[in-house]
């Protein structure tokens, strides 16, 4: 019963979120800082993630196929497709919930706990529209981009691992990653990406926005943010990849 609840008060949420803003010159205004809030400011550590998970898979590959049969440029094959169909959407996403997800939750949840939000609803505007939907569109915005430069660094990072590490020659390297490419797996890494990125804000902003007390239950209900963001975005990664890639 007190699922269902938190469900319905979830789409009602989302309706009043997806409302018309009062002053669509604010509404930019702030869409453009969360761009730069939420997207920009995780570039950093996508980079930093992506280029050593880069570098390991293909460390981890090398020494799993150490059959004569196989030849080498399957690894750096197998390090490209790992990263364009699940890395790059999935697990980023899952390293954004805990990044993201916990600064939106303690973020609103900071307002309403101090009556900031309260405060908006007195001079008339509506604090979820106001507050939460440029968060939402300005991520489902930028997660484009930070799945691409996951793409590219995670392969570079794998390149780098095969010219200093030596477990795959450089020019085997550039060969597997090159053959048998297939540019769709690129659009379903976005698509979902797109879909992660509404459920981390959404959920985030829905635990911050619904806090009751004090500076300790904005901590609880970032941590239930992270924790729902990822059970989420795992069961949505389960249904996107069977519809998409059966």
């Amino acid at each position: 019963m007190k699922t269902m609840f938190h469900i319905g008060r979830y789409f009602v949420f989302m309706f009043q979120v997806f409302s018309k803003p009062e002053k669509h010159k604010i509404w930019f205004r702030q869409f453009f800082r969360e761009v730069q809030s939420l997207g920009l400011s995780s570039t950093g550590i996508i980079i930093l993630v992506s280029l050593f998970i880069g570098a390991a898979i293909t460390i981890q590959m090398a020494y799993n196929i150490t059959s004569p049969l196989v030849p080498d440029y399957v690894i750096s094959l197998t390090t490209r497709d790992t990263m364009l169909l699940e890395f790059s959407s999935t697990i980023i996403s899952l390293v954004l919930a805990g990044k993201v997800g916990s600064n939106i939750a303690s973020e609103i949840g900071t307002m309403r706990v101090s009556e900031q939000i309260d405060a908006l609803e007195i001079m008339g505007i509506n604090p979820a529209s106001f507050l939460v939907s440029p968060k939402i569109l300005a991520f489902m915005f930028f997660i484009p981009f930070l799945v691409i430069i996951s793409m590219f660094v995670g392969i570079a990072g794998g390149w780098l691992s095969a010219v200093f590490v030596g477990v795959i020659s450089p020019q085997d390297y550039i060969t597997g990653i090159q053959l048998y490419f297939i540019p769709y797996y690129v659009t379903y890494s976005i698509i979902k990406s797109l879909f992660y990125a509404f459920l981390i804000v959404s959920i985030s902003s829905y635990q911050g926005y619904y806090v009751s007390g004090g500076a300790l239950e904005v901590g609880r209900a970032s941590t239930r943010a992270v924790v729902y963001s990822i059970v989420l975005i795992l069961t949505f990664d389960l249904i996107l990849t069977q519809l998409l890639l059966s």
